[in-house]
This record gives C-alpha cells, structure tokens and sequence, in this order.
C-alpha cells in the first residue's frame, strides 16, 4: 500500500537529514520531489498545490531556515501537514461513527458499483458489534445486482449481526421502510442500508439513494471509495456529497496495489473525514481511520500503534501473564509454552499486513513472505509437538535419537525437523533465559544471534518457525 509514494518521501526525508542547514535551494529542491512522489501516487492536484504551499510557507520561518538539525524541522512540518491534510483539521467526534440518534441510528452506505459496499456493511457489522456492542441490522436495498442480498446476508451473519429478508419484487424505498420498521419492534441499536451502485455515476442511481436518504434520515451517511480507483473515487465522492450531505467516508482496498492518491484527497476535496479504511478481505479488515498513523506511514515512520492493538487483540492475556508468573518462579519454558506461544502468533491471522504497519524498509519484507506458507509451518511445528508425550514436552532435555525418530514418524517429518524445532526452541528458551534476568540489551543481542530462525524478510530471529516464506 503506498509503497512508491512512502519509497519516494522517505528519500527525501533521508537526503534533508544530511544537510546542514536548510536554504531556499535545498527546500526547493526537497518540493520539487515531494510534489513529483504526490502526483505519481495520482493525488489531486489541488491537494498537492495545498500540501506544497503550507510545507514551503514553514520550511521557509526563519526560526527553522536557521534551525541546526534541519532534518528533524522538516520531518516534522511534513507529517504535520500531511497529517492535517488527509484528516486531522477534524475534530474527533467528527471522525467518530456516530451513534447519538433514537435507536435505531441508522446509516447509509452509498458509492458506485465495485467499491465494497456490500462487503463494507458487513465489515462494519461486525466492527459495531464487537467493539460498540451494539445489536446491529443490515438491509439490502440493491434489486439489481443478482445475489447482492445474499451477499449481504452471508457476511452479516460472519459478522455476528442480523439481516433482514428483502422482496426482491419491492421498491428500494419499500425494502428500507420495511427494515426500519422490523428495526424498531425488535430493539436494534443500528440498522446499515446497503444501496445499489452502477459503473458510473448517472442520475437514475443519484435520484434512487437521494430519496432514500431523504426518507430514512440517516445519522451517518458514508460514501464507500475504492482506493485503487484514484482521481475517479475522488470525483464520485465529490458528485455523491452534492446530492447527499455526507457525513464521511470509507476508503476500501488499501491493501490491494494501490498508488493511494484517494486516501489523500478524498477528504480533501470533499472536506469530509475517512472513518474507516478496509485494509482486508477478513471480516476484522475495517478499521477506524487513523490520520497520525496514516501521516507516519507514508513518511516510512510505521504506524507502531496499530500493530500494537493488533498484537493485543491476537494476544491471550491471562495465558501471557500466566508464562510470566511461571518465568518468575523460576521454572524453565519448555515446549508447552513454546507451543502456547505459536498458538498465540497464529491467533495474528496476516503476517505481511502487520508488516506492512512498520516502517518502508520493513514492508518490502511483507511482499516477500507467503502468509499461507507461514501458517503451515506453523502448524507443522504444532504436529510435532503433539507428536511428544506430555513428559518429553516439560522435559526436553530427554528427546534423544530414539525419541526424535518416534516423534519424527509420528508427526510425518524428517528427523531432521525435528532436530530443527528443537533448535529453535533451545533459541528461544535461551531469550526467555535472559528476559528473565530483566537483561533488555542482552535480550536484543540474543534475538540477533538467532541466525537459523529464518524468514520474514531477515527480520533477525522473529517468527521463522519452520523457515516461514520459503
């Protein structure tokens, strides 16, 4: 996602670190390439007249001009108009979703054909449900496209939310009504209307999703963008907020090969906020949009405090704080942990889009591993496990030749694999060794050291269980 565009503004950051002191032709220099690296990702060209204007207007203080680390001052008026720009001049309850209606609060999805509407809906679902708790209703209203609604109903019900059985022989306004009304006697928080789209914008699709909205009254009113349509998701959104009022957008596909222009444009232009982006197929892949982070990685400075929610959302607590007790006590981590712990890396889901929140030089890594790879070594080093007696797993230290050739049949592998596991377990009871000890310097060495744990893009010693990506 965004990898020219951050490849490009990171070099230019790179280059500004090195200079002494920044001038008038050096910032030239410096604008030149930022506002080549933003129309090559096909973003706006007002925008980019905009984003350049206010960067050269600070560049240019003379408190910074004669600012002794010239590197750090420019970074730092970069990311902060950048991060204005694609979103943070709203205010937080703007960027919200906003629920504060009469149940139920309705909102209305609206976009053209393909943008991931239909997917959206059930994406958002499921977001409501699981981290507003809310008891959500979806509708379709699309009478057109063929299966539309039993798309809709099966990712709802993936999403742990309820759909309501549309009459495909009914108006789109009929269908809606229907739903509100069945919203209401059974005490739904939220009812998502999922509308019809068309390849392009035309007036038959404008004056349809206008009386609706006109009807139902929506608390929030989104426009679903495809992220990989550029300049053409900006206009549709332009086109959608004169007939519409939006009240915000979701930008869908930020995983797939786009330049990313839409993400810094679109709220731009329409001076709407992005709320969510869907950064996968899962039905977990919508997240609340992020400017700051989204600012920091494009600049290949990572987005550190996303990885961390997901590391948190895929990290068993109790079970972690249990492994600490035991460390604590004094008792060794043995292959139960170990294998705790990879049960725990799993429960991650995609490797290489937790990559891709870390910085440039990090997210070429994601393109070289294979998730589905990953997840079978995983699993692989999980059979071998099982294949040991609950003795040999407390007490490694007793798997010997003819223990490792019965395990080794017993889990289908080579006894090779099993040599290698037991390799990287002796790696990794070695690190916990140290973390007990509270030796962080020595922890990071130790992770360096762990040259045979391959994978990840040379990520040092982390997660190459099985040697993930080969």
């Amino acid at each position: 996602m965004l990898n020219n565009l951050s490849q490009r503004l990171s070099k230019v950051i790179k280059t500004m670190r090195g200079q002494a002191r920044l001038t008038e032709e050096n910032t030239k220099d410096m604008l030149r390439e930022v506002r080549i690296a933003l129309l090559e990702a096909d973003v706006a060209l007002p925008v980019v007249r905009e984003l350049i204007a206010r960067i050269k207007a600070k560049a240019m203080n003379e408190e910074v001009i004669g600012n002794l680390n010239p590197g750090q001052a420019l970074v730092g008026i970069v990311q902060e108009e950048l991060t204005d720009i694609i979103g943070a001049r709203f205010s937080d309850k703007e960027k919200e979703i906003n629920l504060a209606s009469q149940p139920p609060a309705i909102i209305l999805l609206a976009g053209l054909q393909g943008a991931g509407k239909t997917t959206s809906a059930g994406k958002l679902a499921h977001y409501l449900v699981t981290e507003k708790k809310k008891k959500v209703l979806t509708v379709s209203t699309d009478v057109y496209r063929p299966a539309a609604a039993d798309q809709l109903k099966v990712i709802t019900e993936q999403a742990g939310a309820d759909n309501f059985a549309m009459d495909a022989q009914a108006k789109p306004l009929a269908i809606a009504t229907d739903a509100l009304a069945h919203a209401k006697r059974h005490f739904y928080d939220v009812l998502i209307v999922d509308t019809a789209g068309r390849l392009s914008i035309d007036e038959a699709m404008m004056n349809e999703v206008a009386e609706l909205h006109q009807s139902l009254q929506p608390v929030e009113t989104l426009f679903v963008a495809d992220a990989m349509l550029g300049q053409t998701a900006v206009q549709a959104a332009q086109a959608f907020n004169e007939r519409l009022s939006l009240t915000g957008v979701i930008l869908t596909k930020l995983d797939g090969d786009s330049r990313g222009g839409a993400a810094l444009s679109v709220a731009y232009t329409t001076n709407k906020p992005i709320k969510f982006v869907g950064v996968s197929e899962k039905i977990d892949g919508l997240e609340p949009f992020n400017p700051e982070g989204m600012a920091s990685r494009i600049l290949g400075m990572g987005v550190i405090v996303a990885l961390v929610k997901d590391v948190q959302k895929a990290i068993d607590v109790e079970q972690t704080q249990k492994l600490a007790q035991k460390m604590k006590s004094g008792n060794k981590f043995d292959l139960n942990d170990f294998k705790a712990q990879l049960g725990q890396m799993k429960n991650m889901g995609s490797f290489s889009s937790m990559l891709e929140k870390l910085p440039a030089q990090f997210q070429e890594a994601a393109t070289k591993l294979d998730d589905e790879q990953a997840q079978k070594a995983i699993a692989r080093t999980e059979g071998i496990i099982n294949s040991m007696t609950a003795y040999e797993r407390s007490h490694p230290d007793v798997i010997k030749a003819s223990r490792k050739r019965r395990i080794a049949a017993g889990s289908g592998v080579p006894v090779q694999e099993v040599n290698k596991l037991l390799k990287q377990f002796e790696q990794t009871q070695a690190m916990m060794r140290t973390m007990q000890k509270g030796g962080l310097s020595k922890m990071m060495r130790a992770l360096g050291g762990m040259k045979g744990m391959r994978g990840l893009g040379g990520m040092g010693g982390m997660g190459g269980f099985g040697g993930f990506g080969r």
